[in-house]
């Protein structure tokens, strides 16, 4: 064979191969990679995407940590508060209370010094009446003489 014709046959045969893989290779394998370059442009745009909404996560979780605080503050204080008022009343309800007991205890002592007074002028005037018995050597008659000793026990 001559070399020219061998030349020409396998440029013939390398065009078909061309022509072959242009028709039936190449379409497959562009749609292969533009459908790659497609699923890479989504995954990165949402890549990028995740990366926002995890900022704006980051910003939420943020104000919601500090409006927790606030709000935690806010109790505390309002307990703090509570806990004066609960005191405040305490106080003021044991004085009260300490008063009330005060003037019950003045009453009583009043009354038990009203009674003793009571018992001394009687005892007082069983002793007058004796006294006077004795001074005059007879029994005093304590149903004729009781309107002196009631007058005598009121002055006294």
């Amino acid at each position: 064979m001559n070399i020219n014709a061998t030349l020409i046959l396998q440029s013939i045969a390398m065009m078909i191969f061309v022509w072959f893989c242009m028709k039936f290779i190449w379409p497959p394998l562009i749609q292969a990679m533009d459908e790659r370059r497609e699923r890479i442009a989504e995954g990165l745009a949402a890549s990028d995407q995740a990366e926002q909404e995890l900022k704006a996560a980051k910003v939420k979780v943020g104000e919601q940590i500090r409006e927790a605080r606030d709000r935690a503050s806010e109790i505390v204080e309002q307990a703090t508060q509570r806990h004066t008022q609960i005191l405040d009343q305490a106080k003021d309800d044991a004085h009260s209370e300490r008063q009330r007991q005060v003037a019950a205890a003045e009453a009583d002592i009043a009354q038990a010094a009203n009674q003793a007074r009571e018992d001394l002028r009687s005892s007082l005037a069983s002793l007058a009446v004796l006294g006077a018995g004795k001074i005059l050597e007879r029994e005093v008659d304590t149903q004729t003489h009781r309107e002196l000793l009631d007058k005598l026990i009121k002055e006294l």
